[in-house]
């Protein structure tokens, strides 16, 4: 299956989406010689060109062909705004005229990048602002891996992890996800390691056990948000097919085959998923598992009646965990005074 094919009509593709060998074919039909290849993605993959005019070391004639052959994708910055924390987000515009968001977050020398895998997200998730905004489609692998090269360029600094946590579900998306993460991966492009890349799933059980097949070491979330089937429904319809029960079964499969310890994305509710009730089912849930879980602290959605938990809450139920040998931590959001936090993408432009 080609997980590049251009989504727009136009008759021309995009030079991101030809494969390594359709891009030798294209040289050698042009009569270049083998080494313009590795130049060309050199461009396009690490020094992230927005024309072909900034191939300086190729022959001013072959930058010509190819302008007449393809286009060059990339994206364009709509909005940009800074957090008190240092992390930044990005409205960005594709060449399609479709918008997504990304966030920088840089701790120390290390940048961490948010990416969205979707414009827009069919899931809704009853505490996501995305959803919210509707769907519009999916995204192409370089669409993904532009992201992160214009969070890289904008810090001017080597991005160290990448989770694909913005707008969308990954695994509704799984090819381009895959392939970009596997760009991301690549030592001859992101050069990031398998283990720092992460995806985030809001549990589409399939795509979980395919995701355990593949042989490199990337790592799984899961939006977890609730251990009780019908709080779950409620917050997270979209996936109320894959019940808790094979949720559970599937995951003991992953860590099975892979041997690596997965995450389960909590955000406390205050009154919906914080009660004594909830927390004896998640402990239930993650009792006897390898799974870590990240207790977050709701963040506030304009319009949404849902409410943040507590501090105390979020201890106890970390506490909780621990009596019952689970390793938990309460997760510091970041961004949330520029809406960039979880759960608060909405492709606002202030």
């Amino acid at each position: 299956m080609d997980t590049e094919n251009n989504t727009n009509t136009g008759a021309m593709r995009d030079l991101k989406s030809l494969s390594k060998g359709e891009l030798i074919k294209l040289m050698e039909e042009l009569g270049q010689p083998a080494f313009r290849v590795k130049q060309v993605e050199d461009w396009i993959w690490n020094k992230n060109a927005s024309s072909f005019d900034d191939m300086t070391n190729l022959p001013k004639s072959l930058r010509t062909e190819l302008a007449g052959k393809l286009t060059l994708g990339g994206v364009e910055e709509v909005a940009r705004q800074v957090s008190e924390d240092g992390s930044r987000k990005y409205l960005l515009r594709l060449p399609d005229g479709a918008t997504v968001e990304c966030v920088g977050m840089p701790s120390g020398k290390k940048l961490a990048v948010c990416v969205s895998s979707q414009a827009g997200c069919a899931m809704g998730c009853a505490f996501c602002a995305t959803g919210g905004a509707g769907f519009t489609r999916s995204l192409t692998a370089s669409e993904i891996y532009d992201q992160v090269m214009h969070v890289r360029d904008d810090f001017n600094t080597r991005v160290t992890s990448v989770v694909f946590m913005g707008q969308g579900e990954p695994f509704m998306n799984y090819d381009n996800t895959l392939a970009a993460l596997r760009k991301l991966n690549d030592p001859e492009q992101g050069g990031i390691g398998a283990r720092h890349l992460t995806v985030s799933t809001c549990g589409v059980i399939p795509m979980i056990r395919r995701f355990s097949h593949e042989p490199e070491q990337f790592t799984l979330a899961v939006s977890l948000h609730s251990a009780v089937q019908k709080t779950r429904n409620i917050l997270m319809p979209g996936v109320k097919k894959y019940s808790l029960l094979n949720l559970y079964t599937v995951m003991g499969e992953y860590v099975d085959r892979t041997g690596r310890r997965p995450t389960y994305e909590y955000a406390l509710i205050g009154g919906v998923n914080d009660t004594r009730d909830e927390m004896d089912a998640l402990c239930d849930f993650c009792r006897d598992t390898l799974a870590h879980v990240n207790l977050i602290q709701l963040n506030e959605v304009p319009g949404s009646k849902l409410k943040p938990s507590t501090q105390r809450k979020a201890e106890d139920f970390l506490n909780a965990l621990a009596r019952v040998g689970v390793e938990a931590t309460i997760r510091n959001s970041r961004g949330a005074d520029i809406d960039a936090a979880c759960g608060q993408l909405k492709q606002r432009l202030s």
